[in-house]
């Protein structure tokens, strides 16, 4: 009997990677508390559970693709959650950048609990429909292995990068490198600014030089400092805020990259927001 795929937080990463698991051929049960998505996914094929734990019950594997740890621990714990009601025998893939100590709530919140696997993702939908998103898996090599396959329907690379947390702990870093790249490249627009040069030549010019960078393509292919300190602006608060959290669980400075991150011109704090000072 083929192995049945559990999905939790069906929406915008979510959504397209169901529907990618679906073209690969795998049995795919998702629980969603929007009629819409839940009405375009059994159009596309897919199964429905009436609960969060209806669907744990019935997955062999189960994957989240959930914003944040406080939406992991409200569908997770307690008595109704996924981990109380989960197979022993399965596994569970979080796609959330969150913290470790979260996962960790998890496991030991129940005796039977699934083997959790973090598996931070970067990339986008496009990349998601394209099946070529990163992502990063921590966790004991026997459930990475056994998960890889069904990743791949979307991810590729899939990479491996050791223990339980040590996904989270390298996705928080690139996230927090990237938002210091956000920083610099708004600094070097105050820059061109006060020089007098076209913004249009400041971000194109740097795709054939040596300063070329994810967050300068992405910049310049969304129109520019502005829009993309706005759509981004959400997504780097949420991640420069669990960094803060997973150093402080951890004890450790974010030194330099953490200096970066927090001067001008952009304020990246949590309660700042995204904004050009």
């Amino acid at each position: 009997m083929s192995q049945t795929v559990g999905f939790i937080g069906a929406g915008q990463l979510g959504g397209p990677m169901v529907m990618r698991l679906l073209g690969a051929g795998h049995r795919v049960l998702v629980y969603s508390r929007r009629n819409d998505v839940r009405d375009r996914l059994l159009a596309a094929g897919a199964g429905s559970a009436g609960s969060v734990a209806e669907l744990a019950s019935e997955s062999d594997l189960l994957i989240s693709c959930l914003f944040s740890d406080a939406q992991l621990r409200e569908t997770g714990l307690g008595r109704d959650g996924f981990i109380a009601n989960a197979k022993s025998s399965s596994i569970f893939v979080s796609h959330t950048t969150g913290t470790v100590s979260t996962l960790e709530a998890l496991r030991d919140s129940s005796a039977a609990a699934p083997v959790i696997l973090d598996a931070p993702v970067s990339g986008t939908a496009e990349n998601i429909a394209a099946g070529t998103l990163t992502v990063l898996v921590g966790g004991p090599d026997d459930a990475v292995a056994t998960v890889t396959p069904v990743l791949a329907a979307y991810a590729d690379p899939v990479i491996a990068t050791g223990e339980l947390g040590s996904a989270l702990a390298i996705k928080l870093i690139n996230n927090l490198l990237f938002a210091a790249n956000a920083q610099l490249l708004a600094a070097a627009t105050q820059l061109d600014d006060d020089l007098g040069i076209d913004p249009v030549a400041l971000l194109s010019a740097p795709q054939v030089c040596s300063a070329k960078s994810g967050v300068v393509s992405h910049a310049e292919r969304i129109g520019g400092t502005d829009r993309f300190a706005e759509m981004a602006g959400p997504f780097l608060r949420k991640d420069i805020t669990a960094c803060h959290q997973a150093a402080a669980e951890a004890a450790v400075d974010l030194g330099l990259l953490g200096r970066v991150v927090r001067a001008p011109p952009l304020a990246l704090s949590a309660d700042g927001g995204v904004a050009h000072h």
